[in-house]
């Protein structure tokens, strides 16, 4: 009995410690960069959008009170080291999809890797992938320009 309490204890912590290690955080300007870059896409109210904007450009000042949120359920980037012209994004948003090709695609494949996600590869292709993307930006951090006001937290995509 005693073991396989023992045993069943050791499993939910490798269970837990794996699930953890999926998860990771980036704060500073690496976070703004990838909720910059993110929000443009995201449904989110205009007023959010340009004030995510006026952060992501340099203008900690710009008049928006309260923190901002920006989510996406999963982000997929391809790009081929074969056909160097391929290079795609698909956002997914609770309620919409949002495909990305080109120069936009490749701007979310480099903020993500700045952001230190990962890169697979796979026959002659390159992929980057989370799920449950949340930053949050504090205006008031943001102002006091002192390398905090962005955290995002997301799980190593599959």
């Amino acid at each position: 009995m005693k073991f396989t309490q023992a045993a069943m204890l050791a499993f939910s912590l490798w269970l837990a410690g794996a699930c953890a290690a999926r998860a990771a955080t980036v704060t500073g300007a690496a976070a703004l960069a990838l909720a910059g870059v993110v929000a443009q896409y995201a449904p989110i109210p205009a007023a959010n959008k340009k004030a995510v904007a006026a952060f992501f450009k340099g203008d900690p000042n710009f008049p928006y009170k309260g923190k901002i949120s920006v989510m996406a359920d999963k982000i997929v980037c391809r790009t081929s080291n074969v056909d160097i012209t391929a290079r795609s994004c698909e956002v997914t948003f609770k309620i919409k999809k949002q495909t990305l090709t080109g120069r936009e695609a490749n701007e979310l494949f480099a903020t993500q890797a700045t952001a230190g996600i990962a890169a697979d590869s796979a026959a002659g292709s390159n992929f980057e992938s989370l799920a449950k993307l949340n930053c949050t930006l504090d205006p008031a951090q943001l102002k006091s320009r002192g390398g905090g006001g962005a955290e995002c937290s997301y799980e190593a995509g599959n």
